[in-house]
Order: structure tokens, then sequence, then C-alpha cells
């Protein structure tokens, strides 16, 4: 499936050896976005800016890199050629563009010392004018699997993957990378507890400090900031659909919704088409690993 947004182009940069990497989501002039995270354990940079009450209303890109707080350095390449390409918000000393991020936890795997760079987010934003690449271990998704509360001999593949939903001309589509401490829950089965049994006995929360599933959902909706908040709301809705546990102290899971402002619609029709997005790009990851 294709991304079928206007103006909305994705690029990586992948270390395959390291296990590591990172995603660019460029978005066309306009785009509004904003943001929630419910997972315990975040890392992130200029989310705050993302807040309804705050000025910045125009979104230049979204990052999503591996490397922990590490990979956060991505976003000083994104930003460089952003400003190569005269986006950002202008400011009396030039344009300061807005590349909000989020970062998962890939350095158990692979070579713990291999992380995201500036260099690394430069690269994956050049890589937005080549092809489309939506699913796999690439990118943010290079390091990435499930289930890692079962431990290093039965976690799962995880990895990046898209999916959108349509309505008319409406599009919502979801671009998220998988490494949740839980498991992939394809609905069909009572919701299992096996995995928070394990909390009930002693537990090295440092050791567990492993995960997060993030993502960008975005939609050519046109909405305003407090809306793009209820449209991440909704992601985190169909992440809790199918991950099993969702939003654990181990996880740091936080969403990204944009608008790029094309068709008029109602907030509560694009919540659900990101809801129903998110559900069916998480399971995705199940059926292709």
């Amino acid at each position: 499936m294709g991304l079928e947004i206007s103006g909305v182009r994705v690029g990586h940069w992948t270390d395959t050896a390291g296990q590591t990497g990172c995603t660019v989501v460029t978005l066309p002039p306009g785009t509004v976005a904003s943001c929630e995270v419910r997972g315990g354990a975040p890392a992130s940079r200029e989310l705050d800016a993302l807040a309804p009450d705050k000025t910045v209303v125009e979104v230049d890109a979204i990052v999503l890199t591996g490397g922990s707080a590490f990979g956060l350095a991505a976003a000083d390449g994104v930003m460089r050629y952003l400003e190569e390409q005269g986006r950002g918000v202008l400011t009396p000393a030039g344009r300061v563009p807005i590349a909000p991020t989020l970062a998962l936890f890939d350095l158990s795997v692979g070579d713990a010392t291999a992380r995201p760079t500036a260099e690394s987010g430069y690269a994956a934003a050049q890589d937005v004018s080549g092809d489309q690449r939506l699913h796999g271990r690439i990118g943010a998704g290079a390091g990435a699997y499930t289930s890692h509360w079962r431990g290093p001999d039965g976690r799962r593949p995880g990895g990046l993957a898209y999916a959108q939903r349509r309505l008319g001309d409406l599009v919502v589509g979801a671009l998220c990378v998988v490494n949740a401490f839980g498991d992939i829950d394809d609905g069909r089965g009572e919701v299992s507890l096996d995995a928070v049994a394990l909390l009930t006995q002693p537990f090295d929360f440092a050791e567990s400090r492993t995960h997060t599933t993030i993502g960008a959902v975005v939609t050519n909706a046109r909405l305003d900031k407090p809306s793009c908040r209820i449209v991440a709301q909704g992601a985190h809705d169909g992440l809790s659909r199918a991950l099993t546990p969702p939003h654990t102290r181990f996880d740091g899971d936080g969403f990204i919704a944009a608008a790029t402002g094309e068709v008029d619609t109602h907030v509560d029709v694009v919540r659900l088409m990101a809801l129903a997005a998110v559900t069916d790009v998480i399971r995705s990851v199940a059926v292709e690993s």
C-alpha cells in the first residue's frame, strides 16, 4: 500500500549491522500537528511545541529514530536539510525548521554503540526523494522487536509498517515502528495476562527499559492543533487494541498526528480512521514477520 497524501514523503537511513536507523516524514507547507505520549519511558524532542496552547502551528517534518535518547541527534541533520530547502518558522535570524522527534530503544540489539547521528538524519531526509519504502526492518525499525517480555530468546521481529484508511477523498495514514514490551494482539482471543503476571515477581526496572512503539499519523483533513491532539489520542486507542499490554512503564509509546489541510471533515471521523489505521498497521507487523 502506497502513501496517498499529497506532499508527504518518507525517507530512511538504516544501519543493518548495528540494527538501528532513523526515518523522516517530510510534510507540505501549512501542515498542522500535535501529539500525545502515553508510555512511561519516552525519549523525544520538540514535542512541547506541539501542545495546543503553544504558538508554533506549522510542522515541517516528523522524525522517528532508534538509538534511544542518543538517536535524537538525528533531528539536527533533518533540521539542516530543511533549512537548506527554505523550510521553517520565520524569525529575525532566519528560518527555524520544526521537526518533532520520537525515539525508541534498540541499544540492546545489534551494536549498542551504533546510534543515528546528525549525518544519519540528513541522509534520511535526502532519501525522501527516492522510492517510498514503507514496510520492513528499515529506518527506525531496523532494530525493532515485539514481545520483549518473553526475553531475548522469545522476542519476535518487529519493524516499520504503514497502513491507511480512506473515506471518499479523506485519507488517514499511520506509519508505525513496533518495538513493544507486549505481544501483538490479533483481537481474536481473550486478553492475556501473562506479561503483567510476570510483573508480580521481583522485576528489574532498569533492565526492562528496552522497548517503545512510536508513530506518525498523517491525514489530508483540515484540522487545528487541538483536533490533531484528538487524532493522536485515537492513534493510541488503536495501539491499545493491537498490543497487549499497551503503554507500560517500560515503553515510551508516542504518536504525532499531522494534518495537511485539504479536506473538510469532522475530527471524530479522523480520530476513528486513525484508530483503525494504527490497529491495522501494528497487526500487519505480526503477519510480515
